[in-house]
């Protein structure tokens, strides 16, 4: 029996600090250590000196941290110089790669303490399930505050708090899903078996972990940004919500499918099920565009120089990548990366999430500085 345990509560720290799995150290930039060795976006220690390494809340750069006598760390970064302590998920589980300001009351980082429920670590396997949505997580959210969303913290009043919940099946089957702020995520989804199995059965391109929190993050952003002012704008290019019923409408689409005409129009089969899914699929691929062109740009192996402000060009530039992306994975018998080319509607649909990101871009975006389900 799986029993999901709340967070919560102060925990003493403890001075050793244990490493991320490798299944933790995946890269969208490279950072550098003071020895001059590159360091990864999940790293938590230098490979050359062997120096601690954290991400840093204050520059917001993975670097080398100076331990200190009291537990704490100040981070190396040129300029910085923040004093910070591990997150208690390091210390505990070495399932976090982020610091905490030392002024800060909060034993976790703005990541980790946006969960409400963990699985139960007990149960053999569950640990490294659940390393492997924080770091998909973390990834995610690093991406999301550098485009100027808005993330509602707990305690927050102004903002729809965001939270998690990553829960295992007990006697009820546990379904991924969005709720009001409220994302939960079935770890079998961390299962890379399950997760292909599925994938296969429900004829998608890909399904990732990445992939799970950025289509979760469209619905989480539909109540928090679209819905109180955007409504008639977004019905214009994604249809009414209301009509009809999302019920209904899902219920239709696990009958008869797909539209056949899809790709006309929409980034998947699966967007034609409600304009609510067809939201939180256009926007899961406009994080995907967004984070490889940032990527490809970051470490200049393809002729990619854009402003990710000049939505466009960002767009020409995704398909350029493209190309020598899905001709690499077709080289190893895997599947194509990027879509070939996007229908003219849903280039439009991409645009008006983009506006939506600018339109944030003036607001306190960062928790740094804040301290009916869809499925």
């Amino acid at each position: 029996m799986d029993r999901e345990r709340k967070r919560g509560g102060k925990v003493p720290q403890r001075r050793i600090i244990p490493r991320l799995s490798t299944q933790s150290v995946i890269s969208m930039q490279t950072f550098q250590c003071v020895c001059q060795s590159k360091l990864f976006f999940g790293s938590t220690h230098c490979v050359s000196c062997d120096r601690t390494v954290a991400m840093c809340p204050a520059c917001r750069k993975v670097s080398a941290m100076e331990p200190q006598t009291d537990g704490t760390w100040i981070c190396q970064h040129k300029g910085c110089k923040t004093k910070l302590r591990p997150c208690q998920n390091r210390l505990d589980h070495a399932a976090c790669n982020r610091g905490v300001r030392v002024d800060d009351e909060q034993e976790l980082c703005t990541t980790c303490r946006l969960n409400q429920v963990i699985p139960d670590l007990t149960v053999d396997g569950n640990l490294e399930k659940w390393k492997r949505l924080e770091a998909a997580k973390r990834r995610v959210l690093f991406m999301v505050e550098k485009i100027g969303l808005p993330i509602g913290m707990p305690g927050q009043e102004e903002l729809l708090p965001l939270r998690f919940e990553f829960k295992a099946d007990d006697a009820e089957p546990v379904s991924t899903g969005h709720s009001e702020g409220l994302i939960v995520i079935n770890i079998k989804e961390a299962d890379s078996v399950h997760r292909e199995q599925t994938r296969v059965e429900f004829g998608e391109p890909q399904r990732t972990l990445v992939g799970h929190f950025r289509h979760e993050l469209g619905h989480y952003y539909w109540d928090l940004l679209v819905k109180p002012k955007l409504l008639k704008e977004f019905r214009e290019l994604f249809g009414n919500e209301e009509a009809p019923t999302y019920a209904d409408a899902q219920q239709i689409y696990y009958q008869k499918g797909a539209r056949p005409d899809w790709r006309e129009a929409f980034i998947s089969g699966y967007a034609t099920m409600h304009p609510w899914e067809d939201f939180a699929e256009t926007f899961a691929t406009y994080l995907d565009m967004v984070a490889i062109v940032f990527t490809a740009q970051h470490f200049g192996r393809v002729n990619v120089d854009v402003d990710l402000n000049e939505f466009d060009a960002m767009v020409k530039a995704y398909g350029e990548i493209g190309i020598v992306a899905n001709e690499f994975n077709r080289e190893i018998g895997l599947l194509d990366l990027v879509p070939e080319v996007f229908s003219k509607p849903v280039i439009e649909k991409l645009r008006f999430i983009h506006r939506l990101g600018n339109r944030s871009a003036n607001r306190d975006s960062s928790p740094e500085q804040a301290s009916g389900r869809q499925a």
